[in-house]
């Protein structure tokens, strides 16, 4: 259907862009918040009537089917990453993605400014209340994109420290897709390794998403321990990554952009599946998605050869780049180039396909045998050397770097692998909102050059606290 786009003429096909990005940008102003049983906001969309968050076909349903986009574009880095970057052919994804994440009821006649539902504490009518931007205090900025900055702040509600993602809209674009799709996904999505949204504020000018505050990511935690991190530290984060995976896939959400940059890690050592931008609700049978996901050297091979039909494997192939990563201290498939040069860095290792060992390659839209050098697979060690330092880490990271997506070990089958063999049986017991440092003796060890007392006080140092939501 993304083919009918291109048959349009330029002029209308703008005009109904910006006609469906205002449409959606004023429903999803059409927030009610009621509070949850822990105190934050629940969201329903609601009709400006007399309508309450009771109504069920109004609450946001974060599984719902969202059609897909023809063309995501992803920043692609190589050690640094704008987490704010404004996708290219955001108007395009507009017109393909007209009912995206959101289930609402409005007509053409409801004009009204939207409105939100504020509660606060009933001791005062003046006390802060959620749902309102004075709400919260901006302590300092945290980064800043095209279209989003991100400052630490603090709630002056509860006293507690936040994330605020401040959107800014236009008028003539409207609320970005990506936002939508984070805020009505993560709103559904409970668990200790999933970042958690507490509140979103909408104005005419901006749209914030409050998160919980999470001091640093991956990426910079590798950053500051060049040369591979401690071994039990891998195996803990590792953990925690398949846990938080095999909670969405379990609920039919791909990630489609796992990354070091998009696992925040807190002071405790806690892992949390964040930016969930270009997630999406996988919907049975499988739909067609766009193979422009995943940063490139993230990237599964059936992606780069222009596969648009895949399912959690893909998510399972960047869980095996990381965990490289993790143990090696150098990305596994650093592309410098081009698609062209990612693969080749790929079948360098695992070998060049061929219908054989990946039934259907031939089939792919980009794979051309003579466009390759061929290369015979090698054991995993020859490339990354750390991995047989390790036990069972090179038979794990063989079983999640399978070019053929079918042969890929999913989330939940990689947690009983024998590589967490030594762990304590109870965290394999524990409820999804429960930290694995919640068990007794779990505890991430002290890397190489640091102070235990630095690592019991705050790990990252002065002035390192970062988030990437």
């Amino acid at each position: 259907m993304c083919d009918l786009l291109d048959s349009q003429q330029p002029a209308e096909k703008l005009s109904r862009m910006k006609k469906l990005r205002r449409t959606l940008s004023e429903s999803f102003g059409r927030l009610a918040l009621k509070k949850d049983d822990n105190g934050f906001d629940e969201i329903c969309v609601t009709k400006m009537s007399t309508r309450n968050c009771q109504g069920m076909d109004s609450v946001i349903k974060p599984l719902d089917t969202i059609p897909e986009d023809k063309k995501v574009r992803v920043q692609r880095t190589q050690s640094t990453f704008d987490p704010f970057e404004k996708p290219n052919n955001q108007v395009k994804r507009v017109h393909s993605e007209n009912n995206a994440c959101i289930n609402f009821k409005s007509s053409s006649a409801e004009k009204e400014s939207p409105k939100i539902r504020r509660h606060s504490s009933p001791s005062s009518p003046t006390s802060p209340k959620f749902g309102k931007a004075d709400s919260y205090e901006k302590l300092e900025k945290l980064g800043e994109g095209s279209y989003a900055t991100v400052y630490k702040g603090k709630s002056k509600v509860n006293g507690k420290l936040v994330a605020l993602k401040v959107i800014r809209l236009q008028e003539e674009e409207g609320t970005p897709f990506t936002a939508i799709r984070e805020a009505s996904l993560l709103k559904g999505l409970k668990h200790a390794n999933i970042v958690l949204l507490h509140d979103i504020i909408h104005t005419k000018e901006t749209l914030t998403l409050v998160f919980e505050f999470v001091h640093t990511d991956l990426c910079q935690y590798m950053d500051k321990h060049p040369g591979g991190l401690h071994p039990d530290n891998v195996k803990l984060f590792l953990f925690q990554l398949l846990r938080g995976l095999s909670y969405i896939h379990q609920r039919y959400i791909l990630h489609r952009d796992l990354k070091p940059q998009n696992l925040l890690i807190s002071d405790t050592g806690e892992l949390k599946l964040a930016d969930f931008g270009l997630a999406r609700a996988k919907s049975v049978p499988s739909h067609t998605y766009s193979n422009e996901v995943v940063t490139l050297w993230y990237r599964p091979p059936d992606v780069l050869l222009g596969s648009t039909e895949y399912s959690t494997c893909l998510d399972m192939w960047g869980v095996g780049c990381i965990f490289v990563e993790m143990i090696q201290g150098v990305a596994a498939f650093p592309g410098m180039k081009d698609i062209q040069d990612q693969l080749e860095r790929i079948f360098l290792v695992l070998g060049t396909p061929n219908e054989e060992s990946w039934p259907g390659v031939d089939t792919l839209p980009h794979f051309k045998p003579d466009r390759f050098t061929q290369y015979s697979a090698k054991n995993l060690r020859q490339a990354w050397n750390k991995l047989s330092y390790v036990d069972h880490a090179e038979d794990l990271a063989s079983k999640l770097l399978q070019c053929f997506p079918k042969n890929r070990l999913s989330a939940q089958a990689a947690l009983s692998h024998e590589y967490f063999s030594d762990l304590p049986p109870r965290l394999w017991d524990l409820t999804d909102m429960s930290s694995i440092f919640s068990v007794p003796n779990v505890r991430l060890q002290v890397e190489a050059g640091e102070s235990t007392k630095a690592f019991g006080k705050n790990i990252y140092g002065k002035g390192q606290s970062h988030v990437k939501h």
